[in-house]
């Protein structure tokens, strides 16, 4: 049976590391402060954003909201993100997407500064992932990176397959595990004989939104399983991509969800805020 890799305590030993950080800061007359921007009412949002604030509380971190209304208008909204561009005591910003659908979402995601954008979602800052020394991470990749180092399994050398080729976490996990050393395949919708690809992963990530996508016939003996899919089964249940109670046994290491990836990528945006803030870097 597979090792439980355990997110929600990874990410509490993170976040106390986060709140000794803060204290230090403080001590410079610096306090992180993080702006989250929620346009409309999509319930899956409003969760998200909550427990984002909950978690700037946890670590010491300003928690600043700006709840828009739904037909908030492209201009009154990067108007907004003008005015904490230039505020000092706000170190990192984030937009909750998705957006309505008048709003252009690139539009709004380049205009904040490269140097508050703390979902690492910035061109610029693709940029930097892209050469390997970026300052900001991209948060899901970034902490699925930080449960493997805690886990103690290096992608050096290992092959890496990456279920799903998004903007927010295939093609930047890809990088993360490249600059790694990993030998890395990303597949996708129209990859051909799937399962003998991922059979070959070492390391195998699944980030598609489907819920039990990923069987036990798609896994290697002894592979490190992790799942970043948020999906909901036929009883309604939380769930991931993979079908765990079959793969498990066959794993050598797995992420759950819930309590695997989604309370790192918190953690992560916590340690961006955190980084954006610190001076002379």
């Amino acid at each position: 049976m597979a090792t439980i890799i355990d997110g929600k305590a990874i990410s509490a030993k993170v976040k106390a590391q986060l709140a000794a950080e803060v204290e230090t800061l403080k001590t410079q007359g610096i306090r992180p402060g993080l702006a989250v921007i929620l346009v409309g009412d999509n319930p899956a949002s409003r969760i998200y954003v909550n427990n984002k604030k909950k978690a700037c509380a946890q670590v010491g971190i300003a928690s600043l909201e700006y709840t828009l209304p739904a037909e908030t208008g492209q201009e009154e909204l990067l108007a907004l993100i003008a005015e904490l561009n230039a505020r000092e005591d706000v170190h990192g910003i984030l937009c909750q997407l998705p957006l309505p659908k008048h709003i252009a979402e690139q539009a709004v995601l380049e205009a904040i500064l490269p140097q508050k954008d703390v979902d690492a979602f910035h061109p610029v800052n693709v940029g930097h992932i892209l050469l390997g020394d970026c300052r900001l991470l991209p948060c899901t990749p970034a902490g699925i990176m930080r449960l493997l180092e805690e886990e103690q399994v290096s992608p050096a050398g290992k092959h890496c397959v990456v279920i799903g080729r998004s903007n927010i976490v295939g093609k930047p996990m890809a990088m993360l595990l490249l600059h790694a050393n990993a030998t890395v395949t990303i597949c996708h919708s129209r990859t051909a004989r799937l399962p003998e690809i991922t059979r070959q992963a070492d390391i195998l990530v699944s980030a598609v939104g489907r819920a039990g996508f990923v069987t036990a016939e798609m896994v290697k003996e002894g592979a490190v399983v992790i799942d970043v899919g948020m999906n909901r089964d036929e009883n309604g249940r939380l769930c991931g991509d993979v079908d765990f109670e079959a793969v498990a046994p066959k794993a050598g290491k797995i992420t759950p969800v819930p309590g695997g990836v989604g309370p790192m990528t918190i953690a992560m945006l916590l340690q961006n805020t955190v980084t954006a803030a610190m001076p002379n870097k």
